[in-house]
């Protein structure tokens, strides 16, 4: 099959605040030096920010760096936190927690924004920097030349769901590049690949994630109070289910609502969608929601391994950045600001390489490992596994006294070294959990959920979600576990259905948000997510 080459300096993969940053940064090096070394950026979403999921309270250190003028550049930060609130839920209270007992969620000074928009925003700058951006072209393969990344391969158009080209068929790009960089967002599919073949997690902690979602409520008046920051945890996972919650008051009466939980969870009945449904009802949270309006849904998975997971960040032919590498500050829930100050550092990087006059001979890793990023990971390092290892409640005590008290510089370093795919019980060991079924007002059923998330994607394609083996479904999970990607998924992808007696496992690919879920959590590891055709998935407004 003939392609079309394209041949660029750096080929940055993800429309993310990393990869933005990186093509920034790039951008105004080749400008202030005079130099006209090219750029192209790949989005797999319709637009830039289509797929960006985020909470988020924004720490705009990183881009007072990339941008000081952001202010009369109109960037999209027009709240700022006004109020930190923490609560520790029980069933049917809620019990407040001085805010100076966990440093790091202390907001002052931050936003509470759209982080789609802001992305929106930066491909602005970077177009008029000279930026050019793929939208709606998903890098689907890494090109090899001498066991070195040269590039990628866009994805092909006009597949049949059966492998045949159809009418209108169209071969996907070669984009080759000196420098490929990886910042596809958490657990991109390349990423995964390249740790993989390169052993670039030989030696640390396995990565860990947790499921986030998050809707948009129109919120009434009286219940509105832009710049509010809040936060829970305890009710109601158990307590070795350390889950969060955020509730933000953005502009225009709008309300960032979501949940959190970790995907080292145990018990296999546990649907983290109807958590956060039944997360809604609590009295502390539903009375900002009476009478609001539910907008919009998406969830997204999260990296949250930090320093001990964190991969080696070069490769041969490129570099990790960003989420796609695991620069999450999981104590301060926050890593747009870390992964745009890894951006920077890659835009800075690649153009000193390039320009052999400026070139350093000191690796991207060690430039991360001396800025601030490396600061703020091991501050947190022993966030994650104090949760993990004492659970919600005595996690969360422990937490305050290291950062509270010793502020990130306990004398020991705490491992995590189970991958949260193992970390499930069988399903006969596990207590079975029933969920009350959605009301809607506050709670809501999965479909419905997707259908406000704008989510498309062409029927008649190859399926993005692969079984390597397609019988462990129903001759492995279902006895075991029984199959929790019925229960994992945020979106109704997976289905067990019964016909002529007969039980199958059923994929509705059309549904699937893009979260990555599945790929992490499947007990056997069985499920490979790759990207669909061109710009399929989710189209988020304003997340």
């Amino acid at each position: 099959m003939e392609r079309e080459v394209m041949e660029y300096d750096v080929v940055v993969v993800g429309g993310g605040p990393s990869g933005l940053s990186t093509a920034i940064k790039f951008a105004q090096l080749n400008k202030e030096n005079g130099t006209d070394y090219s750029i192209c950026l790949l989005e797999k979403g319709s637009e830039i920010g289509a797929h960006i999921l985020s909470g988020n309270v924004f720490q705009p250190t990183a881009l007072d760096e990339l941008l000081p003028k952001w202010k009369e550049l109109n960037a999209p930060l027009n709240v700022p936190v006004k109020k930190d609130k923490l609560l520790f839920l029980l069933s049917k209270l809620a019990i407040p927690v001085p805010a100076f007992v966990m440093p790091p969620m202390n907001n002052h000074g931050n936003y509470v924004i759209s982080l789609g928009n802001l992305c929106r925003w930066l491909a602005e700058q970077a177009e008029n920097l000279g930026v050019e951006i793929f939208p709606g072209f998903p890098a689907s393969k890494l090109i090899f030349e001498d066991d070195k990344v040269v590039g990628v391969q866009t994805g092909d158009m006009g597949i049949s769901a059966s492998g045949e080209l159809k009418p209108g068929h169209e071969p996907g790009i070669e984009i080759r590049a000196k420098y490929t960089v990886l910042g596809e967002g958490c657990r991109g599919h390349l990423g995964k690949e390249i740790i993989k073949k390169y052993e670039l997690d030989d030696g640390k902690d396995p990565q860990h994630y947790g499921i986030g979602f998050k809707e948009v409520w129109k919120l009434k008046d009286e219940h509105y109070e832009p710049g509010l920051v809040m936060h829970t945890n305890g009710w109601p996972t158990p307590t070795d289910t350390p889950s969060g919650s955020y509730f933000y008051h953005g502009e225009n009466n709008e309300a960032y609502v979501g949940y959190v939980i970790p995907l080292d969870y145990k018990n296999p009945h546990l649907s983290p969608f109807d958590e956060f449904q039944k997360w809604k009802k609590h009295p502390a949270i539903c009375k900002y929601l009476n009478g609001a309006e539910r907008l919009s849904y998406g969830a997204r998975a999260l990296i949250k391994g930090g320093l001990q997971s964190l991969p080696k960040l070069d490769f041969p032919g490129g570099l990790l950045i960003g989420d796609n590498a695991g620069m999450l500050n999981f104590s301060k829930i926050k890593g747009s600001h870390t992964a745009m100050k890894s951006g920077i550092i890659a835009g800075e990087h690649i153009y000193e390489n390039l320009n052999s006059e400026l070139t350093s001979g000191i690796s991207y890793e060690e430039k991360v490992y001396q800025s601030w990023i490396y600061t703020e990971l091991h501050k947190s390092r022993n966030f994650g596994p104090i949760f993990h290892k004492f659970g919600a409640l005595i996690g969360a005590a422990f937490n305050a006294i290291d950062q509270l008290i010793f502020r990130g510089n306990l004398p020991f370093t705490m491992s995590h070294s189970t991958p949260d795919h193992a970390c499930l019980v069988k399903a006969d060991e596990a207590k079975k959990i029933q969920y009350d079924k959605p009301d809607g007002v506050y709670s809501f059923d999965k479909l419905s959920s997707v259908y406000l998330s704008n989510t498309n994607h062409e029927e008649d394609q190859p399926c993005h979600l692969q079984l390597k083996d397609s019988s462990i479904p129903i001759m492995v999970n279902l006895p075991l576990y029984d199959e929790p990607a019925q229960r994992y998924c945020p979106a109704g992808v997976y289905e067990i259905v019964e016909k002529e007696g007969e039980k199958k496992f059923v994929i509705n690919a059309q549904n699937c948000v893009h979260c990555k879920t599945c790929d992490i959590k499947d007990p056997s590891q069985n499920i490979n997510w790759v990207s669909p055709e061109g710009p399929g998935g989710p189209n988020y407004p304003n997340m």
